[in-house]
């Protein structure tokens, strides 16, 4: 995270709204009554929250098993010399919802997201071919929330 200073009213905002955001007409001046403030200025700050990185990303989170999709964990060990490449490569799956490194011999961990369970293995086989290496898949045995609250 970069040096932004988070204040009490965006530490507000950021507690009340990942409890949900209401389907309405108008959903950030709603939000914006609720935490006493105008729909402009919420917009802007949740904007100024995204570009400092102070937030990862503003936006829906849905559940892909309930819409008939799966989601699952994977990983791989890349080669150091080939690691950008390997990156790529796995990035350009449009089911890869986010890749990371980590200080492991498995060291590139993804997250596949797919539109019906098997296409994980499918996108998973594909992207062996691809890259030429083995890729572990970690299924989701149990699920938890972990909800970021900041103090006020």
């Amino acid at each position: 995270m970069s040096d932004v200073t988070i204040d009490a009213v965006d530490r507000k905002i950021i507690n009340a709204l990942q409890g949900g955001f209401e389907i309405v007409e108008r959903p950030y001046r709603q939000a914006a009554e609720k935490l006493g403030l105008d729909e402009e200025d919420l917009i802007e700050r949740l904007q100024r929250l995204v570009d400092n990185k102070a937030l990862s990303r503003f936006g829906p989170m849905y559940n892909a098993e309930r819409l008939g999709g799966a989601v699952t964990l994977c990983a791989v060990a890349a080669p150091r010399d080939r690691y950008q490449t390997v990156a790529d490569q796995i990035n350009r799956h449009r089911q890869v919802a986010h890749n990371y490194a980590r200080d492991h011999e498995l060291n590139m961990w993804f997250v596949l997201a797919c539109e019906t369970p098997s296409d994980i293995a499918e996108t998973i086989a594909a992207i062996e071919s691809e890259t030429g290496l083995t890729v572990h898949d970690f299924p989701k045995q149990k699920e938890f929330f972990i909800g970021l609250k900041v103090e006020t």
